[in-house]
């Protein structure tokens, strides 16, 4: 009997394959990115998150409306930017896992264990998950704010910006920002980075998201703001006289005197 070591993951053999193909002109399948305009800020009493909606498949908005902000803990967020798939099965494993070390431990997930986790298993693949992602949250020693980078580097500021609006939001949090913000103040603040992105970017786009981390509690504002409202059809519908339309020619087919005929098909051996 032959036993073979299987290891979990992904694997690599078709890179090869793959690369000769492009090489003979064959086009490898686009991923659906998320385009993404995403920020975080600290203020006083807890982290406020914000992200777009848009995502994108290459020159094509496939989905107006999706949503950025995942879920960790009950008291840690994370914002994706990058490849849609990557940034949600990321922050869902990191979810479950870090739910089972609250069982184990009996005591609320701190953010820097989430942050470990996510970094450790972002560089473990060498950048091949596209998955940057801003995390947020309030645990015992207080408000966290980070920026995981697809390599697995990372970072903690004050406020942060990822994605390909980034540089748009970015101006707005460095305008803007001071110490000991109220959380209106930090709600603003993100609401107009996130605005930022959203009409200087191509991929960001559709609706503002916002999130609030607090000590005691978490609220999260699905579609705080939707700055690009989609005009509504009128209920009446819309009617057109007839001639309304020019008709350049006209062209008449006869087919009453056309007979169908069923073969009889035979059959395959």
């Amino acid at each position: 009997s032959i036993s073979m070591n299987t290891q979990g993951g992904f694997t690599f053999d078709l890179c090869k394959r793959n690369n000769f193909l492009q090489t003979k002109g064959v086009a490898p399948p686009k991923s659906k990115k998320t385009g993404t305009t995403i920020c975080g800020v600290v203020f006083k009493d807890g982290v406020v998150l914000g992200a777009d909606t848009r995502a994108t498949e290459g020159p094509i908005v496939c989905d107006k409306n999706c949503e950025k902000i995942h879920y960790i803990a009950k008291n840690i967020y994370c914002c994706g930017a990058g490849t849609a798939a990557d940034t949600e099965n990321t922050t869902e494993l990191i979810s479950s896992q870090l739910e089972l070390h609250r069982y184990a431990t009996k005591r609320q997930p701190r953010v820097v264990t989430a942050l470990t986790m996510l970094k450790q298993l972002l560089f473990r693949y060498q950048g091949y998950v596209s998955a940057a992602l801003v995390l947020g949250g309030v645990d015992s020693t207080g408000p966290h704010l980070h920026t995981v980078y697809p390599h697995g580097s990372t970072d903690e500021l004050p406020y942060v910006s990822m994605g390909s609006g980034s540089l748009a939001a970015m101006a707005v949090l460095e305008k803007d920002y001071k110490k000991d913000m109220t959380e209106e103040e930090a709600i603003l603040i993100v609401r107009n980075a996130i605005r930022a992105g959203i009409f200087n970017d191509l991929g960001s786009g559709s609706n503002v998201d916002i999130c609030v981390l607090k000590k005691d509690s978490t609220n999260m504002l699905r579609n705080y703001e939707t700055p690009n409202p989609r005009v509504p059809r009128r209920e009446a519908g819309y009617t057109f006289p007839r001639g309304y339309t020019e008709v350049l020619n006209e062209a008449k087919e006869n087919f009453n005197r056309v007979e169908i005929q069923d073969a009889p098909v035979p059959m395959e051996i």
